[in-house]
């Protein structure tokens, strides 16, 4: 077979957003020629130098899968990696199509995306599996509340914290579930909070590698450092195993201070998570393993490996003053 001379061309969805402007950025490292895309023409993702920029329509539109039928077509793209959930059900779908045009994906099942978007339904499946997670209840079920429990209502759909409310009695929670769209009301858990960023390959097998997250704002990890635990590893893999979880996730937990189990998760993100630096620099080689999997090659999970106690602080920096060009779609 002819060695490649040319570099593979990855698209990254959600440039916007910090885990699809790190990825995009690692990947130029790596040396990929990368098409970076978000529904925002102000994403910051679209300024980068080196990333080829193109906005799309948002994945709730009727246009999405024109634009990105179009966009894949006209600029060779090889492989696609999607960094918002919602974008995974149209992609799912259209991922026979994208086979067509020459796209490698690493796509999870319809009901992984599912269980990864709405937390409801991730309640449902991980206590299906009885895997330890917080007490979680519909707005119309919110009389069933233990009356001594602390509650927190968010919404059923999306990441980070917007929308997020502590409260300590059930009136408290109806009140705050008129705030939310779409709300659900959970048992508030107490404890370390961690997230693991994980990889399974096309045959199932998994590697986790664990983070604590010591600073969050906006439901991003500012600070945050790698551990092991044993206990922590394995309830992890129950998720993904649970979920049906295929290529990169972030699974969210709790390590409790008290309580019959010790370690109870709350959700899922089949994607790349913001903080999945961390992970590479504490050794493992997250990037490159997603690569192989994503142009289906063998994953090397010892390369997943990684060193406890290793630290990552992000922060804010300006990217640009000047005035902007505004990609056009597609």
């Amino acid at each position: 077979m002819q060695e490649r001379t040319t570099p593979r061309r990855i698209l990254v969805t959600g440039v916007g957003g910090a885990p699809g402007l790190d990825l995009a950025m690692e990947l130029l490292k790596l040396g990929y020629e990368v098409i970076g895309t978000d529904s925002n023409p102000l994403a910051p993702g679209l300024l980068t130098p080196g990333i080829i920029a193109r906005t799309v329509a948002r994945a709730d539109s009727p246009d999405y899968a024109r634009d990105l039928r179009e966009l894949c077509a006209g600029l060779g793209v090889e492989g696609l990696v999607p960094t918002v959930e919602h974008e995974l059900p149209p992609l799912i779908t259209m991922q026979e199509e994208l086979k067509g045009l020459g796209v490698s994906t690493l796509l999870p099942p319809l009901a992984a995306a599912k269980a990864s978007i709405d937390k409801a339904v991730f309640d449902q499946v991980v206590r299906k599996h009885r895997i330890p997670t917080p007490a979680t209840f519909l707005p119309d079920e919110i009389d069933q509340v233990p009356g001594d429990c602390q509650l927190v209502v968010k919404p059923r759909r999306g990441q980070g914290s917007k929308d997020l409310y502590f409260c300590s009695t059930k009136e408290q929670a109806k009140v705050l579930c008129g705030l939310v769209t779409n709300p659900i009301v959970q048992e508030r858990v107490e404890g370390q909070e961690f997230s693991a960023d994980c990889l399974v390959d096309r045959q199932g097998r998994a590697s986790v590698v664990l983070r604590k997250r010591l600073m969050v704002h906006g439901g991003l990890s500012l600070v945050a450092s790698t551990f092991h635990d044993a206990e922590a590893t394995a309830r992890v893999k129950d998720v993904l195993a649970a979920v049906g979880a295929v290529g990169p996730a972030d699974v969210q937990g709790f390590i409790t201070h008290d309580g019959s189990d010790r370690v109870v998760m709350t959700e899922i993100n089949l994607r790349f998570a913001a903080g999945f630096l961390l992970s590479e620099a504490a050794g493992a080689d997250m990037v490159r393993q997603t690569v192989n999997a994503l142009f289906h090659r063998d994953v090397d999970h010892d390369r997943l490996r990684y060193q406890p106690d290793v630290y990552l602080t992000k922060y804010v920096a300006v990217l640009s003053t000047e005035a902007r060009n505004v990609p056009k779609r597609v």
